[in-house]
């Protein structure tokens, strides 16, 4: 099995390429788009701004293969950025995202009575229970690094919501699609559970 992650210039690779190494698995970095094709499970992690991830990828060649990847039935995990660019628009920019989803990436508002960004610990309320969220409790807490959020129109693909100010979604599903907006990698056991169940997908 060939786990591949998506470097396209931007994001947190090392930490997610060494929590998949300490739980056994030693990933691919994708540096071609034919890395992407051969890949047979996907993550795309993310840390920065939504148009530059967009420019990166395009820079690159890797939005048709994304792309086709998406639609291959085979497993996707998004880490924070890596779910946002799903989406169609973002308040961060003129740059399309990848359009897999409808919605809008938004920015979360002070007048809301929160700080921006969001950083820090945060419980995920389940919606759904899922191959990839066994062994993990409702209102478990995860690491956020994020000032944007995702707000999709079709409300179903919300596995999992987290309160900052407002409800938002903090984890999407859609059959072989998964992403979330905290970082298991830098969410110590509950993240390594995370990830190892994406392993055994």
């Amino acid at each position: 099995m060939s786990i591949v992650i998506v470097d396209y210039g931007m994001g947190n690779l090392a930490s997610v390429y060494n929590a998949l190494k300490f739980l056994g698995e030693n990933a691919k970095i994708a540096a071609l788009p034919a890395d992407i094709e051969k890949a047979d499970k996907l993550i795309l992690p993310g840390v920065g701004a939504f148009q530059d991830a967009m420019l990166g990828m395009k820079e690159r060649g890797f939005i048709e293969s994304l792309t086709k990847f998406l639609s291959s039935g085979k497993a996707y995990l998004g880490i924070c950025l890596g779910l946002q660019v799903l989406f169609q628009t973002s308040e961060e920019g003129a740059a399309r995202g990848l359009g897999v989803f409808k919605g809008k990436v938004k920015r979360f508002r002070k007048e809301d009575g929160v700080k921006v960004p969001h950083i820090g610990w945060n419980s995920v309320k389940l919606k759904h229970n899922l191959k990839l969220t066994a062994g993990l409790a409702d209102g478990s807490y995860f690491y956020f690094d994020h000032s944007y959020y995702v707000e999709p129109e079709n409300k179903d693909i919300v596995a999992a919501t987290t309160n900052y100010g407002r409800d938002f979604a903090s984890f999407i599903c859609k059959d072989n699609i998964f992403a979330v907006q905290f970082h298991p990698e830098r969410s110590q056991e509950l993240g390594l559970k995370l990830l190892e169940n994406f392993i055994r997908l």
